[in-house]
């Protein structure tokens, strides 16, 4: 798991301002596309009036012309082929596939050309590709728009995948991916659009493959990314009160990933819980959970438990959808369990 870290320092914004995730990231792709003429979105529906099915880029395609935001007819196949075609001419392309599930439709295209061309062509050639794209579980979609298929994408070497959880990592890691020069997948999550935070104004950039300690602790250590976050805080704010001092280890991107940070929580907490909304089974937090084994085996006072989705489609029935994905209450289950209670 020794993946490298991007060489992107932190770039520091302006004044913070209170903003939503959905707010935060039309500020980061307003900010690539005034920075950068090469920048440009390219989707379904991104234009106005409509700016996007959850309306992220609002109001961009008036600031900045439909040359620069483009429309395409629904074909993810269309979309990421035409964007890597661009990005290999010397263009920043913000592609976004509307719902994670039909990356897949994609992925020859990802995992055969965009991920291998700097390999392929000797260092010659990057692709500057940044592919949104959004889960939509946790507010009923049903089976076929709700996964969290993150795992696909970290086993394929080449691609970088970016998984935010705030408002302002969303600006930070979001503008970073678009100026990095190689494939970033930078994953959203719908249910976290509303979520409110301080947002650096200007131009501000978190650098990949750096992890951020969310909350601090003694007893067990939680590691997480996404939405996941916020149900780990949650549950980590339940637990406080009955004593058991949880620290939540925000991933944020997944490749490059921040051993070092893991692994120092966890030889200091002894005790681990990797959480995530993906399925559980050959999810990513089984790597996670292999690598601390393997570095730290003896060392532990508990086996490393994991959280994850159950492995079975995703129903859009509230009792359906709530009977398969993880919560607080399962991750504070989880850790309960680690800590002997």
């Amino acid at each position: 798991m020794s993946t490298p870290v991007a060489p992107v320092a932190a770039v520091a914004g302006g004044t913070p301002t209170t903003t939503s995730m959905r707010e935060a990231l039309n500020s980061a792709l307003a900010g690539a596309l005034a920075l950068d003429p090469a920048v440009f979105l390219i989707g379904e529906d991104l234009a106005d009036p409509g700016g996007g099915i959850s309306q992220v880029t609002k109001g961009l395609s008036t600031a900045f012309g439909t040359n620069r935001v483009r429309d395409t007819p629904i074909s993810e196949v269309a979309i990421v082929g035409a964007a890597i075609g661009a990005a290999l001419g010397g263009l920043r392309p913000v592609a976004e596939v509307m719902i994670m599930d039909f990356i897949s439709i994609a992925f020859d295209q990802l995992v055969n050309h965009a991920a291998k061309a700097r390999f392929m062509s000797g260092g010659k050639v990057g692709v500057p590709l940044t592919v949104r794209t959004a889960v939509f579980g946790g507010i009923g979609s049903g089976a076929t728009h709700s996964q969290s298929l993150e795992a696909w994408l970290t086993h394929v070497p080449g691609l970088k995948v970016v998984v935010p959880s705030t408002p302002a990592d969303a600006k930070g890691l979001l503008t970073t991916c678009i100026f990095d020069d190689d494939p970033c997948v930078f994953i959203e999550n719908v249910a976290l659009y509303g979520t409110k935070g301080p947002v650096p104004d200007g131009d501000h950039r978190v650098p990949l493959g750096v992890a951020d300690i969310k909350r601090p602790g003694r007893d067990v250590t939680i590691v997480t990314y996404g939405r996941t976050v916020r149900d780990s805080l949650a549950a980590a704010e339940t637990l406080s009160g009955e004593g058991i001092d949880a620290e939540v280890v925000d991933l944020r991107s997944l490749v490059p990933f921040d051993a070092s940070t893991v692994l120092a929580s966890a030889a200091r907490t002894r005790r681990v819980v990797v959480a995530h909304h993906a399925t559980r089974f050959c999810g990513f937090g089984a790597e996670v959970a292999a690598m601390i084994d393997e570095e730290l085996f003896g060392e532990l006072d508990a086996p490393v438990a994991r959280v994850g989705a159950r492995f079975a489609p995703i129903g859009s029935a509230p009792v359906l959808e709530a009977a398969v994905l993880p919560s607080a209450a399962s991750i504070a289950d989880a850790v309960r369990h680690v800590v002997g209670r």
